[in-house]
C-alpha cells in the first residue's frame, strides 16, 4: 500500500509500506477513504515528539471501510463505515473505566500516528477496535465526519466540558484556528450568552462570525477592553485558549472574571508565567486535558442533525496521492489560508489486505 511515513526530522515521504494485518484479536483493518491533518502531525515532522520514531506512519484521524477484524471484535465487521477516532481506548484499565480514554495505561490512548503506525494511508491497522470505531450512516459526508476523529472532540471535551460552559455565560476564545473555530461551534450547543473570539488575523475572525461568534477583535486591538465593555467590567465566565502560546494563555487569565474558569486546549512548546500574584485571590480555576474521545457519539449524533456546522471549517480537498501537497499548504496556512484540508472521499475499488 500507499502510506505517509516519517523519515526523521523534517522528512517525509509518500511510498510504498507493508499493508496491515491483525496482530490482536482486537483489532480491525480499515481502508482508508476519507482522512486529514492535523496540527500534531507538524510538531511531529518538526521533531518535537521524540516518541515518534523514523519508520512511521503518520495521521490519527480517518473515515474508512472495515475490511477485516479479529476474532474479539463484536461491534463493527468487514463493510461498515466507519469513524477511526485519535484515541483508542482499552476499555479496561482505571482511566478507561472513568471515560478518560486519553490517559489508557492497557496499552491506548494516544497510539496511531505516534507509537503505531497511523491513517494517513491506503489502510490502518485499528488496535481496541470496538471502543476506536464510531459506525456511520450515510447522513454524514465523510469530510464533516472525519473532523469528529479529533478537532471536535478536543474542543468540546477540553475547552467547553472542562470549561464548564453554561447557559448565559460569556465566553472567550483566543484563536481561530481550527479548533478554536471548532469551539465556537460546540460552545454554542451549551447556548452561552456570547461568544467572543481573538486573533491575529481578520480572515479567521470573520470564519468564526460565520461559525456563529457573537462578536470578535483583533489581538492588536485591546481585547481585554472589548470584554469588559461587553460584561459590565466584570469579565468572561470563560476564557479558552487555543493557540498554545504563552502570551495567549496570559491574556485568558487577565479575560477572566473572578471565580471563572480558563481552559487551555493549545499545546505549548515552552514555559508559560502562572501570575498568581494577581489569581490567588480571584477564585480563577484552570484547566488542561488531552482529549478522551468521549463525546464522539454525541458530537455525530449532533452533526447528523445538523446543530454543529462544519462545512465551512474545510478550506481544502486532494486526493489521497496528493498528500505531500497538502501538508505544504496546511503547514503554509498564514498564506494559503488553509483550515483543514482533507484528502480522499471519492469511491475506488476494494482491495483486501494480505493476511
Amino acid at each position: 500500500m500507499k502510506a505517509l511515513v516519517f523519515e526523521g526530522p523534517g522528512r517525509t515521504s509518500w511510498r510504498d509500506a507493508p499493508d496491515p494485518e491483525v496482530k490482536d484479536a482486537a483489532d480491525a483493518i480499515v481502508r482508508g477513504d476519507t482522512v486529514t491533518i492535523c496540527g500534531t502531525d507538524l510538531h511531529i515532522i518538526k521533531g518535537d515528539v521524540p516518541e515518534v520514531t523514523p519508520g512511521r506512519i503518520l495521521g490519527h484521524e480517518a473515515v474508512g471501510e472495515v475490511v477485516e477484524v479479529g476474532a474479539e471484535v463484536r461491534t463493527v465487521r468487514p463493510g461498515d463505515r466507519v469513524l477511526i477516532s485519535c484515541i483508542s481506548p482499552c476499555g479496561r484499565c482505571r482511566f478507561c473505566r472513568e471515560n478518560r480514554y486519553g490517559q489508557c495505561q492497557g496499552g491506548g490512548g494516544w497510539v496511531l500516528g505516534h507509537l503505531i503506525d497511523g491513517t494517513q494511508a491506503e489502510y490502518v491497522r485499528v488496535p481496541f477496535a470496538d471502543l476506536s470505531l464510531h459506525p456511520l450512516t450515510s447522513a454524514v459526508d465523510g469530510a464533516d465526519a472525519v473532523l469528529l476523529a479529533d478537532i471536535l472532540p478536543t474542543a468540546y471535551e477540553v475547552g467547553v466540558v472542562n470549561g464548564q460552559v453554561k447557559p448565559g455565560d460569556t465566553v472567550v476564545i483566543v484563536g481561530a484556528g481550527p479548533i478554536g473555530l471548532a469551539t465556537v461551534a460546540t460552545a454554542r450547543l451549551c447556548t452561552p450568552e456570547r461568544i467572543i473570539v481573538v486573533d491575529l488575523a481578520e480572515s479567521r475572525l470573520t470564519a468564526a462570525r460565520a461559525m456563529g461568534a457573537d462578536a470578535t477583535v483583533l489581538s492588536t486591538e485591546d481585547p481585554e477592553r472589548l470584554v469588559a465593555d461587553l460584561t459590565d467590567g466584570l469579565g468572561a465566565d470563560v476564557a479558552i485558549e487555543a493557540v498554545g502560546l504563552p502570551e495567549t494563555f496570559d491574556l485568558c487569565t487577565r479575560m477572566v472574571r473572578p471565580g471563572g474558569r480558563v481552559a487551555n486546549i493549545g499545546v505549548h512548546g515552552k514555559p508559560a508565567t502562572l501570575h498568581l500574584e494577581d489569581l490567588w485571590i480571584k477564585d480563577v480555576t484552570i484547566t488542561t486535558g488531552l482529549v478522551d474521545t468521549f463525546s464522539t457519539p454525541l458530537l455525530l449524533r449532533m452533526t447528523a442533525a445538523g446543530k454543529i456546522p462544519l462545512t465551512s471549517l474545510v478550506t481544502h480537498r486532494f486526493e489521497l496521492d496528493q498528500m505531500e501537497e497538502a501538508y505544504d499548504v496546511f503547514s503554509r496556512a498564514a498564506d494559503t489560508g488553509a483550515m483543514k484540508v482533507v484528502l480522499g472521499g471519492t469511491p475506488h475499488d476494494t482491495v483486501l489486505p494480505a493476511n
